[in-house]
Formats: structure tokens, C-alpha cells, sequence
């Protein structure tokens, strides 16, 4: 590793992420922390950077005396967030990340892998002159990515932001790779209204206790009612969750986002997101098929 940048980093250790730029000039992201999610950002980035250029790739990382001590990655300009709040990203731009992000997807998912945390904040991107502002763009944060088979999914462990974490994971059922579509729905929701809008975002806040309750309500309401097909994949504790959400769902509450007229979203795009936001995980599409989906014929 750079001497420069390590030496950088040795004065910096009580901080989880900073910026440096290297003897070269560089620019790099230091994300320095003792704990082994950091080290699972490097093995997952080192199995698949290389296959795709849709994720922020590890450039080298920091040892001192063999212990391992940070990750060397690369930076970009801004997040989808901040992007997405300062300006709303036109039906072009809107289309050119959420491919980006798919091509990302589809490779930790070929191989089984789930990402967790998709949101706007975890994709990175490079500014460009023209009526496209973005150039590269990447994700990020993969600290939590883990395979669909490990205990982390089997169990139902907590996973992700609670506004675009999936139903099945808001309920600690099992969860796999169909987790990250529906974050990415989510996400993609937020980018077609702009303006900071989240489609989940509770009236209550984060540290309240029906602030999760709330989600699944939303859940229910806009995207539901929950199927039966539930009925094959939840035990009876959940099942009772949901017949709960559903006494408190009356039927004129339901369904609302099919209500979406052409002034909020263009049909269009309402209909590709209906297709990804299927409340039962085994209905939604593959990353591999959604963009194969004719939406994105003009990107």
C-alpha cells in the first residue's frame, strides 16, 4: 500500500471512513474499523470486482505488522441520495442507474450472494458534463453482504434500512437474493418522485415503537393485501402479523400506488415497478430478467 496513504491512515484509526489522496494524487476512501464486516467488504469485493465495473472495487488495503487494519477504496464524486434531492433525475438518468445497479446485482446474485442494504446512499457515482450528469455508477457498502445460504439468511437476521428493507425480512423470515430487488424497487421509487420522498417513510419516528409496524402497514396498504401464498412460506407467528395489518388495511386503503396517475409517474414506469414490488419474494423478477425488461429499451 501506499506509504503516504498508510501512514495517513495510522493517524486517523479512531475513524470509520475518511479521504485521502495518495503520493499520486489520487483520490481514495479509507474505511477503517476493527470488525469483521469490514473484512467482508474485502473478500466480497476481491470475488467480484472483477467482473463487473458496477461495483466500487477495493484498491488495496491497509496491514501493519499482518493485521489487517482498513480497506483502500476507491472514490466517487457523490451518492443517489444527495443527487436525488438537489435535483430530480430526469427518465433517461432514472433508467441509466437503475441498469447500472441491476448489471451490479446480477452478479453477486448469479453466485448466490445478497447485497442487504440497497438505497440510494449506497450507490456512488461520477459527475459528467451533458444531459446525462452521471457517469460511472457503482455500489457501495458491502460490509453485510453475505451468501443466501449462510445462517444471516436462513434466520431471518435483521438486515438493511428499515424503508427499503423487504417484507420478508421486516417479519425475520428467510430472505435471499429477492430481498435486493425489492430494496431496489424502493429505491427506484424514490428516484422517479425526487424531491427526498420515500414511499415507506412512517409518521413516526425511527426510535418509536411502531415505527417497523408502520412499514409493513404501508407495505400492505400500497402494495397489497399480502397473498396467501404467505401462508406456504410464514409460521403461525407471522401469519398472525399479518392478519393483524390486514384488519387494520379497510379495503378502500389498498392498493393505492395502481391509483398513481400519469401526472406522478408515467404508466411506464408505474407498470415496472408493479412488477418488482411483489409482497411475496418468489414473485418478484431476477435482476437478470428485469433488464432484460423492454423499460429499458431507450437507456
Amino acid at each position: 500500500m501506499d506509504g503516504n496513504v498508510s501512514q495517513l491512515t495510522s493517524s486517523t484509526a479512531a475513524s470509520n471512513t475518511r479521504y485521502f489522496r495518495t503520493q499520486s494524487r489520487e483520490s481514495v476512501i479509507i474505511k477503517s474499523v476493527n470488525h469483521w464486516r469490514l473484512q467482508n467488504e474485502r473478500d466480497v469485493l476481491l470475488r467480484f470486482q472483477q467482473r463487473t465495473p458496477f461495483l466500487r472495487p477495493l484498491l488495496d488495503e491497509v496491514r501493519d505488522a499482518s493485521a489487517f487494519q482498513a480497506n483502500v477504496l476507491r472514490y466517487l464524486d457523490d451518492d443517489l441520495l444527495n443527487a436525488s434531492n438537489t435535483k430530480r433525475l430526469t427518465s433517461f438518468e432514472v433508467k441509466y442507474v437503475a441498469k447500472r445497479i441491476l448489471g451490479g446485482l446480477k452478479v453477486l446474485h448469479n453466485d448466490g450472494f445478497v447485497h442487504t442494504d440497497i438505497k440510494p446512499s449506497n450507490v456512488l457515482f461520477n459527475y459528467k458534463d451533458g444531459s446525462n450528469r452521471f457517469g460511472d455508477v457503482q455500489l457501495a457498502d458491502f460490509e453485510s453482504a453475505v451468501h443466501k445460504d449462510t445462517s444471516h439468511a436462513q434466520n431471518g437476521e435483521p438486515i438493511g434500512t428499515p424503508m427499503f428493507r423487504s417484507p420478508e425480512a421486516h417479519l425475520q423470515m428467510r430472505w435471499d437474493t429477492a430481498t435486493d430487488i425489492w430494496s431496489f424497487g424502493a429505491l427506484l421509487i424514490s428516484l422517479l418522485y425526487g424531491e427526498g420522498f420515500h414511499i415507506f417513510k412512517p409518521n413516526v419516528p425511527p426510535e418509536h415503537d411502531d415505527y417497523d409496524y408502520e412499514i409493513l402497514l404501508k407495505y400492505n396498504r400500497i402494495f397489497g393485501p399480502f397473498p396467501v401464498s404467505y401462508e406456504e412460506i410464514a409460521d403461525q407467528d407471522r401469519l398472525a402479523v399479518l392478519v393483524f395489518l390486514t384488519q387494520n388495511s379497510p379495503p378502500e386503503t389498498l392498493k393505492p400506488f395502481n391509483l398513481t396517475t400519469a401526472r406522478e409517474i408515467c404508466e411506464e414506469d408505474k407498470e415496472f415497478v408493479l412488477k418488482i414490488m411483489k409482497l411475496d419474494p418468489r414473485d418478484r423478477p431476477t435482476a437478470s430478467e428485469l433488464l432484460e425488461d423492454q423499460w429499458f429499451r431507450d437507456e
